[in-house]
This record gives structure tokens, sequence and C-alpha cells, in this order.
């Protein structure tokens, strides 16, 4: 082990990170914001049954789900779980609140995306800023209250 407690790599098991999974009330629109940002759809599918129960740990799942990728071969997963109601989330929850709070996408045109995504709904958070004449960085908040982080290379 390392000092950090963390193990050495040569101990580690994980070979990498498969996606990030985003459960959603209204899996169409959260899609639609996804696809506009450059992900493509990969696929879809509803999901129930006995392994499915036992892999959430609850009783009479039925979800559908949409497996999104990246350009670069990242996926991103969004799941409608139609059974059983889970706990309402916030929205509106600030880019500090514990818990993963937002995913970036390095974007060519952070102007062209940003107005893109702004038709569908999504709002700035802070602003646009030109972080240390390196990146255009901004959050936005798309659907569901998912925050994205847009970054363009200067």
């Amino acid at each position: 082990m390392f000092a950090s407690g963390f193990p050495n790599l040569d101990q580690m098991a994980v070979e990498r990170m498969d996606h990030v999974g985003i459960v959603v009330d209204d899996l169409a629109t959260a899609t639609r914001f996804f696809l506009e940002l450059g992900l493509e759809l990969e696929g879809e599918a509803s999901v129930e049954g006995p392994e499915v129960d036992r892999i959430n740990g609850l009783e009479d799942v039925q979800a559908d789900v949409a497996m999104l990728q990246t350009p670069d071969g990242r996926r991103l997963e969004l799941a409608k779980y139609r059974s059983p109601s889970g706990p309402d989330g916030d929205p509106q929850a600030p880019a500090n609140t514990p818990g993963i709070r937002h995913l970036c996408f390095a974007v060519d045109d952070i102007e062209a995306t940003l107005a893109r995504l702004q038709g569908l709904g999504a709002e700035l958070v802070g602003e646009l800023v030109n972080y240390k004449d390196s990146y255009w960085l901004c959050y936005l908040r798309g659907p569901e209250g998912i925050i994205v982080e847009l970054a363009q290379k200067i």
C-alpha cells in the first residue's frame, strides 16, 4: 500500500470504467439532450426480472434504459425506473452538493454547443469563463437538473 492507503497499481482489479449511470424521470428528454450534445445512441432496452431485482437490491424492478456513447468510446447509461418508484431528487441542487454532481465534456465549439443545449431548455449555472487562458468553461443545468460542464481548450 501507498502511504495514502491506496493499493499499488499491480494489485488493482479495475480494467476500465465501463459507464456512468444516471437515473431520470423523462428518459426521452434526457436522451435527446445528450444526443444534441454529440453522443450517439448505442441502444435502448427494457429490463426486468429476478436478476435485475437482485442487481438493484429492489423488488419488481421495471426500467427502461438508453445507452449512449461519446465519440471516444466512453459510455453513459440513462435509466427510467417504472417500478418501484424512488425518492425524488433535488433538480436544483447546487454544484457543491455531495455526490456525483456533474459530467464534463470536451467540445470543439463551446458557444455553438451551449446555444444548442439552451435551445433544449438547458440553463447556465454560472457563466461561460475564460479560465486562465487555457480553457473556456461553463456549467449548465440540463434535464432532471443534471449539471454538465463544457470545456473548450484555448
